[in-house]
């Protein structure tokens, strides 16, 4: 039994189907996630990632599990705690869903405190783990969902600053691998697309998904910086511009760890768009 947590998010969903279409046998949770939003034979269980025992009958019987980082509230979860319910479980290897902010922005606190100490409590749990970390996902456009279907305008700061961000459902192949196969225990893989890609080329992308001209509208730091506090706190805002606008060599670096993994090309922004298209049109 595999249990994937985070199972209704833009990764987990897409490993969800993944594992199910491949014959494994997987448990899907999240805290409000229905039977109706998983694969014929997938079993459900809600339980809260910040609460292990409410997790214990989740993973008992379990092999293996894919641990979501916890995103908007990493801070609060007992990852060793967790894990030791993990363990009396049965479950003897782990695939984290990390950050590359992790490497590049140590001075961070939600990546180089909070996801630094989660990844330690990883590789410290004496189970065969494997970290994931992605970069910026093709997935984040979903922001522009609205205005793209309303105005067909994309408005985001630093236009012609581009990142190598991935597609989700590369990441979920990678962890589909890392959690059935041999092979992958003490790796960190860094996922990115197979390319840049910079706010106004996927303003461009979108258009031709959706048959019609997408504007860019350029916004200024301060401007981008209000909208992003409306649903992260202010060190993430902070933290997530200065990556949007001064990344580092290593955050445009294009990885070739979704291929080696998988042994196919990861997706482009393009093609993560024609796919997603009827969300923008």
């Amino acid at each position: 039994m595999i249990v994937v947590t985070g199972a209704t998010g833009n990764v987990g969903r897409e490993l969800v189907r993944n594992l199910a279409a491949s014959g494994a046998r997987v448990t899907a949770t999240s805290r409000r996630i229905a039977e109706g939003e998983v694969p014929d034979g997938v079993r459900v269980r809600r339980a809260e990632l910040t609460d292990p025992e409410s997790l214990r009958a989740v993973f008992d019987g379990a092999e293996a599990l894919f641990l979501h980082d916890g995103g908007p509230v990493a801070h609060l979860l007992d990852v060793p705690h967790l894990l030791d319910v993990a363990k009396a479980g049965g479950v003897r290897r782990i695939v984290l869903l990390s950050s590359l902010g992790v490497l590049t922005r140590p001075e961070s606190a939600s990546h180089g405190g909070t996801g630094r100490a989660i990844e330690e409590a990883v590789r410290q749990s004496g189970l065969d783990w494997t970290l994931l970390r992605p970069g910026g996902f093709h997935s984040n456009a979903f922001q522009w969902a609205e205005s793209v279907r309303e105005q067909r305008t994309v408005a985001a700061p630093f236009g012609d600053t581009g990142l190598p961000t991935v597609d989700p459902a590369d990441i979920a192949a990678v962890a589909a691998v890392a959690l059935r196969e041999d092979g992958h225990a003490g790796q960190a893989y860094e996922l990115t697309g197979p390319a840049i890609v910079t706010p106004r080329q996927q303003a461009a992308a979108l258009g031709e998904a959706v048959g019609e001209p997408v504007r860019f509208v350029e916004l200024g730091r301060d401007e981008a910086r209000a909208r992003l506090l409306r649903f992260m706190p202010e060190p993430v805002a902070d933290t997530t511009l200065d990556v949007l606008g001064a990344p580092t060599a290593v955050e445009q670096r294009v990885s070739p760890d979704v291929e080696r993994v998988t042994g196919r090309a990861p997706g482009s922004f393009a093609e993560w768009a024609r796919r997603n298209a009827a969300a923008f049109r």
